[in-house]
Order: structure tokens, then sequence, then C-alpha cells
């Protein structure tokens, strides 16, 4: 019985734990990831923990979220990062120099390593057979100070592909099919590895949109062979040196298995409000669109930008819409400026962006009350545009550009009645520009940290009581993001460095007064239905309602990285033994567990729950160490204590 890819690389980075599904394992990391958005406080972690240096191969701080400075905020923490980058041995990529994913594929991914990034989306890195898993600000820098990164041993889901897309149909459309198969839980607890003969057919970009978009799936993360195409790519960009060929064994087995027929495939699209609510375009077709963007997060390679040129070259973008164009990095748009496409975009009525998250993120490019945006983007959570009620569709590139021309949904098959499929290619050799990255430093001895008056440092917890009364500040029901939890945005993400502030921002979209809520009550509960959490990786979402004094969630099911996001901050992440018991639980009533320290020191999985007179039973499916990190009232806590 052969080994998948997943197992090999799994196995060659295994520091403790088997590989069996749920129990814990730890992984050695070689790549450590950080973003603006995630890295202050990352780096205030990292501080707290007296590390003078990072331990992993590579680690690589990213500017590319919070690049409007509407006021000193945004630009202190800038000049955080950077100081903090010299002084502690990281590569650091400056504002304007493009997105985290987008630049680590194309300047520092090589195959077969491990990548932890405090970034949901990190698992862009599939497209070069990196196993590269997104994770909280707080486990990055516990695996920058050399520590190995623990997580329940996923199961693997094998997806063979056969066959070879058609034209108009692109990498977009594979993984919007999978979020259609699978929905935005279906990859909760698993690694998907695609395999089998139509891998092939698909570029580097291609896999990487694809490996990007697993997040949605709520996998752990994603990976593709390496092979020619990996090759290729890494040559275009002067690295080759760094390849090598990476397979599964050819009678390697799965946990989980699907095939997807790439020549089956037609353009799809993600309705509003969640990126598993997938049609085929011609459901939707003839909707009047206001607003378009293509890139930043994913779908923002040359490939897809050039695309985008092709189709519009020589035409003009409907009158009533807005045509953007976000580019993934510098590197994209010089090189698709070197082949004529910026003149055929400006030409054509886009607007051109800095490379960066913008939009994606919250962060301007809001559309208007009651606009239809369609965004090649990997999410489309309500308000995470920064507008209520907001609109959003996901599609590919080819979709994006044909609503473009005809300022409607359009399927984008139509284009060739006027046109030739653009049949665009990655170049065989990139114009290459490292001159905003800033590479470490030796000799950091003299080098002062700046910080900011926005800098606040990391609040104390106490640790868990004996016995624990709280109220139920907020019922909330399935699929809850991150972005309803603590959104993002202009307004919000300055706040990153600084916890009180950002704290009153928590649930702001569905209930404006739960800050003060909770802020009163002193010990609070949240309650919530299944995938309690998905989304993106950032810790505030745990952090900031920690602050306010949750103590308690009880969910009928949590994703990953909030659940281990909650374990950090000493948040305890129950489910209900008897979904059923959810729906007898509401806001103000007073929850009482006693004796509750004690039995998660003897090990206990099932605790009791009081309520109104009743016994409720919850589930604590932790580790052993885990146990310790909430015991201790969070990871940092216990980190300290066994100093």
């Amino acid at each position: 019985m052969g080994k998948n890819l997943t197992t090999k690389i799994l196995e060659s980075h295994l520091v403790s734990g088997n590989l069996i599904p749920k129990s814990e394992i730890a992984l050695r990391i070689d790549h450590a990831l950080l973003q603006d958005a995630t890295g202050t406080m990352a780096l205030l972690e990292f501080m707290a923990m007296g590390a003078d240096r990072v331990k992993v191969e590579l680690a690589a701080q990213y500017i590319d979220h919070n690049l409007l400075q509407t006021d000193n905020r945004n630009s202190d923490d800038h000049i955080f990062l950077m100081t903090a980058a010299e002084k502690f041995g990281i590569y650091l990529s400056k504002a304007g120099n493009g997105v985290s994913h987008q630049v680590h594929l194309e300047r520092f991914g090589i195959p077969g390593k491990t990548l932890l990034g405090a970034d949901s989306h990190s698992p862009t890195a599939a497209g070069l057979s990196m196993l590269a898993i997104g994770a909280g600000g707080l486990d990055v820098a516990m695996a920058m100070a050399g520590n190995p990164f623990y997580l329940p041993c996923p199961k693997v889901m094998g997806i063979k592909l056969v066959g070879q897309l058609p034209p108009w149909v692109s990498g977009k459309d594979v993984i919007l099919e999978m979020l259609r198969r699978h929905s935005v839980k279906g990859g909760v607890g698993k690694i998907i590895e695609y395999y089998g003969p139509g891998v092939a057919t698909l570029s580097a970009t291609d896999r990487a949109t694809i490996g990007n978009m697993g997040a949605e799936l709520g996998a752990t993360s994603s990976i593709f062979p390496s092979d020619g195409r990996t090759k290729e790519f890494l040559d275009s960009q002067g690295r080759g040196a760094c390849w090598q060929e990476l397979s599964p064994d050819p009678d390697a087995t799965y946990d989980e298995y699907d095939e997807i027929d790439l020549s089956s495939l037609e353009p799809l699209i993600a309705c509003p409000s969640s990126p598993d609510k997938v049609v085929p375009v011609r459901d939707v077709a003839g909707t009047k669109v206001d607003q378009v963007i293509v890139g930043s997060s994913v779908n923002s390679s040359f490939r897809d930008l050039m695309t985008v040129c092709r189709i519009l070259d020589g035409r003009r973008v409907a009158s009533h819409l807005s045509f953007n164009v976000n580019p993934g990095s510098r590197q994209v748009l010089e090189n698709v400026a070197a082949q004529g496409g910026v003149m055929m975009l400006l030409l054509a009525g886009a607007q051109i962006h800095q490379p960066g998250c913008l939009g994606c993120i919250g962060m301007g490019q809001a559309p208007g009350t009651g606009q239809v945006s369609l965004r090649t983007f990997p999410r489309n959570f309500p308000g995470r545009s920064g507008t209520k009620n907001d609109m959003v569709y996901l599609c590919s590139p080819e979709t994006a550009a044909a609503a473009g021309i005809f300022g409607e949904i359009t399927d984008p098959r139509r284009l060739g009645e006027i046109m030739k499929w653009p049949a665009v290619q990655n170049p065989t050799k990139y114009v290459l520009d490292d001159s905003s990255i800033i590479f470490p430093l030796q000799e950091t001895e003299n080098i002062q940290i700046v910080t900011g008056p926005n800098i606040v440092p990391f609040p104390d917890f106490e640790e868990l009581p004996e016995n624990l009364e709280a109220e139920v500040i907020i019922t909330l029901g399935d699929n809850i993001s991150t972005d309803t939890i603590m959104p993002a945005g202009n307004k919000v993400l300055p706040y990153r460095s600084n916890i009180p502030a950002i704290s009153q921002f928590v649930f702001e979209q569905i209930d404006p007064e739960f800050h003060k809520r909770a802020k009163e009550k002193g010990n609070g509960v949240i309650i919530a239905g299944e995938n309690y959490g998905q989304g993106s990786s950032r810790e505030h979402a745990a952090l900031a309602p920690r602050y306010l004094g949750i103590r308690v969630k009880i969910a009928k099911s949590f994703a990953r990285i909030h659940k281990a996001n909650l374990i950090n901050f000493g948040i305890l992440p129950l489910t209900f033994k008897n979904p059923a018991d959810y729906d007898t639980i509401k806001q103000g009533d007073i929850l009482t567990l006693c004796n509750i320290r004690n039995l998660i020191s003897q090990g206990e999985n099932e605790l009791p729950v009081e309520s109104k007179g009743r016994i409720i039973l919850t589930v604590l499916d932790v580790s052993e160490k885990e146990r310790l990190e909430l015991l201790a009232g969070g990871t940092l806590n216990y980190v300290k204590k066994m100093k």
C-alpha cells in the first residue's frame, strides 16, 4: 500500500505524535509568513516570549493589508514591523510589493517545505507543492521561536483530476466546483490532495488559486505534486535550483476520494453571501453588475491579469460600472506592463490599483448601496466588502471580464462570439525585481524597535478559576465567520495592535452593543451553531472577546483555526453533546460550570453546564497540552509558566 504525498511530507516533518486522524501531532515548520494585519500582534507575542531571532529557515513579513494611511496608525505599525523584522532576522516585503501569498510563491516557495502563515489563505503555496497551513499569529510566533506546530492530524482527501479545462474555464472554476460539491465545512479536518493526469494541465498559478480557496472548504491545507509545471514556474523565477520532484506513490491511498473531469466543467459563480452558494454562470446571467474587481488575494497572477487584458483589448467596459484591477504583486504588474497589458486596461477604462489586498479585506473598494459586485476574491461573507447587506459574487477572471464588457453577469463563453480565446500562458522568464524586499541583517545588536502610540502591550489574562458562572451574551447561528466576529476594513484594521480599542468592534455588524454588555458582565458565554469561526485566521476574533470577558464558547462545531485561537487565549471551546440543547439556551441565561478546573485537570471530556436548573452536557475535545494551556489562561501564560 503506497503513500500519498501529504503523508510523505508530514512524516518528514513529524516531531511527535502518530499520523492517526484527529490525534495530536507536532510538525517542524520551515517557513513562517506574517502579514501586517496579523504581524503586529504576532511580533508583540514573539517579543513577549523573550526570543532574540527567528529559528525557522525563512520568515517573511508582508505589508499588504493595512495600506490606507488615513492617519498615523498604519504608518506607525509599518515602522514597527520594519524595525522588528530587522531585529529578528525576518524578510520584509514593503507596502506596494504585493500580497503575501503571491510574493511568497514567486520569490520564496520551495517544494516539499512546510509553511505556517498567519493568514488563512497561506495554502496558496500549494501551487509550489508546499504544505502550507494557516494559523493564528501566536502559533506562528511560537514556530518562529523554534517550537513545533501542534494540530489534530488531518485526514487526506484525494481529488483525482482527469481531462483538461475547456476554453473560457479556469482554475477558479475548479475550486468553485469543489465548494459546490463539499460546502464551506466539507474540508474541515482534512488536507485536500490533488493528483491524477489532469494535474499536469494546470500551471503553478492555477494550482495556487485552487490551494488559496481550499481555505473556504475549511481545509487544513491543500497540496499538489511537484512536477514539470512546478519546475517551469521556478525556472521562470530564476529559482529552478530549488525544484525537486514530489508525487504520491502509484498505489497511494486516501481517507476520502472524489474525482473531477476538468473537461466537463463550465464557468461557475458563487452567489451572495457564501463561497459555497455556487451555480453555473448561465443561471444568473443577465443580472446587472455595478462593480468588477480582479485580483487581490487570489486570481492576481500574471496569467489571470493578462487574460483580462487580452479580453478587454480594443474594447471599453460598460459605462455604468467600475472595473478595478488589483495586481497580486509588483512583479505581476511589471510583467503585465512589459507585454502591453497596462495600456490595454487603461484604454478599456479600467482602474489599476497598487498591488495589495485592498477590497478583499474591506480596505476600500466597498460597493454602493444595493449594488452588485463581481469579484475574483476568495470570500463574500456578509458585509466583508465594507457595505452592509452587500451583494458580492465570486467568479473567475474570464467571467469578471465578460461582465465588464457586457455590463451584466455573462457566461464568458459568449465572448467566443466576438473574439478568439486568449489562452494566456505564464512567461518563460519573468521580469524580476526584489528591490522592495528588505533582506535580513546578520548584525542586529544596535537596531532599535520603534513602537508608535497605537501599539499597546499584550493584555494579561487570569488563569481558569475552579468554578465559573457566566451570562450568555449572544446566541448565533451556523457558519458564523471571523469577519462577523471581528470585522476587517479601514476603520477596524488600524487597531490590530491595540486590543482595548479593537475590542469595541466585536460583533459590530450584528450587535453594536455586544462589547458594552460583555464588559459589564465580567464573565461571558457565546452560543453558536455549526462551523463557528469559519474564514480567516485572525486571532483577534478570539483575543478581543477574551479581553471583554468571554470565557466560554459553546457551539455545535468549530472551524479549526478559530478553535486553536480560542485555546491560545484561554477560552473554553465546548461543543454540545446533544445538539438539540442548543435551542434551550437564550441570551441572558446564566450558565454555571462547577469544579471546572478540577474536571479539566483530570482529563474529563464531558463537562456539565447548569442552565435554568438543568444539566447540559458539553464536550471538551482538546489534547493534554491544550488542557494545560486552558488551565493557565492561555498559551502565553503556559509558556511563561514553563520557563
